[in-house]
């Protein structure tokens, strides 16, 4: 049902009012609770107020009443990198243009010595193609395995298009890469409903639609710049998905590098470290782990992100294993830090994720707020 609580926070929907005084109180002492240890005792009261039927009606409300707002959308921002910038591309464009006469110059020995002259060059053949610089370097390997040349690693590409000169035979590979896929002669015939990267408009007619494009003031250099980003900077994500990723974390860690606090920040080197230390046993293990100056686990921390409602339902069962872990290691509490949209489902996402920490559910917004909760304030060795 719909519900609004006294205070006036919506809590589903429509503006009706809760029929559940017991309900209004409970979401009420904890949005106002004037401490986070407060919130956390009064968010583990619940399942003694309310019987087990309700209480995912129950978390699912306190999720929207007090935590959802905390959720800053995350879509809005990307991490950047310099070889993404437009100036880039612009000048690479007027380089080849110059070099192949307008793209008129384009035979195999053309490309090559275009290539040799001005490397980063292949940028703007490799975008006309519409390849990564990862399916480059991999068509690398079927030319030059007919031109008995070495093929081109990812890094070797990318040193070429930021300018540096090629060696060896790199050139002739490249232009060779280039020629052949222009003329539809890299690949196999496709099969089913498969399309071949050059059936668009700058090259479903090869060097003839981009010399069409060329010398009627279509703006290549932004048409390819975009296509560099990968659409709706599709390449550009993937291509820092790891920084994204690790986003939560850097945060984390650098708030506790800041505030003194003794952890870990996990990973497959210290897999066996934490289960022989503090004896740990639930896998992967948990990414923060946090401890005091006798080598005593005081907390355990799990960052999460999630854009989408089904990938952070999935995500929320995570919080439960570790609740398990926590009881049988006696007790120590669980933290959670989330970022992206999928959590404001909060029935199956958000609310879980509260029953399972206790409430100790914080966002990049509220992280600064987690040093005020037990067991942190005994653990810092800095004053905010």
């Amino acid at each position: 049902m719909p519900l609004l609580s006294r205070r006036g926070f919506r809590l589903a929907g429509d503006p009706f009012v809760i029929a559940d005084p017991q309900l209004v109180e409970t979401i009420d002492a904890i949005s106002s609770a004037e401490t986070w240890n407060r919130r956390v005792s009064l968010v583990r009261q619940i399942p003694e107020k309310f019987g087990t039927a309700r209480h995912q009606e129950i978390y699912a409300a306190l999720a929207e009443a007090v935590y959802v707002d905390d959720l800053a959308p995350d879509f809005a921002y990307i991490h950047w990198r310099n070889e993404y910038e437009l100036a880039a591309i612009e000048q690479a464009y007027a380089k080849t243009y110059l070099l192949t006469q307008g793209f008129t110059k384009v035979n195999l020995d053309d490309l090559e010595k275009t290539i040799a002259e001005a490397p980063e060059a292949l940028r703007i053949f490799r975008l006309f193609l519409g390849f990564t610089t990862q399916e480059f370097a991999a068509s690398s390997v079927i030319v030059a395995t007919s031109l008995e040349e070495k093929s081109l690693s990812n890094g070797v590409v990318k040193s070429l298009e930021s300018g540096r000169a090629p060696k060896g035979k790199a050139a002739k590979v490249c232009a060779a890469v280039v020629y052949q896929a222009m003329r539809g002669g890299l690949f196999a015939e496709g099969f089913g409903e498969v399309r071949s990267k050059l059936d668009k408009p700058d090259t479903f007619d090869g060097w003839n639609t981009i010399r069409k494009y060329a010398n009627e003031n279509v703006p290549l250099p932004v048409f390819l710049h975009q296509r560099h980003y990968g659409g709706a900077f599709r390449q550009l994500l993937d291509a820092t998905s790891s920084k994204r990723g690790n986003i939560l974390e850097e945060a984390v860690e650098e708030l506790f590098n800041a505030r003194g606090v003794r952890f870990i920040r996990t990973g497959a080197r210290t897999r066996d470290l934490i289960a022989s230390r503090f004896g740990l046993r639930v896998v992967p293990a948990p990414d923060f782990v946090i401890f005091d100056d006798t080598s005593s686990l005081k907390a355990i921390l799990e960052c999460k992100q999630a854009n989408d409602g089904g990938t952070a339902r999935d995500k929320a069962a995570r919080y439960a294993t570790l609740r398990t872990e926590a009881v049988r290691l006696g007790g120590i509490p669980v933290f959670a830090v989330l970022a992206g949209l999928g959590w404001r489902r909060a029935g199956d996402t958000l609310g879980p994720v509260i029953r399972d920490t206790d409430g100790r559910v914080f966002t990049v917004k509220t992280l600064e707020s987690m040093m005020s909760v037990d067991p942190f304030p005994a653990l810092s060795s800095a004053q905010s």
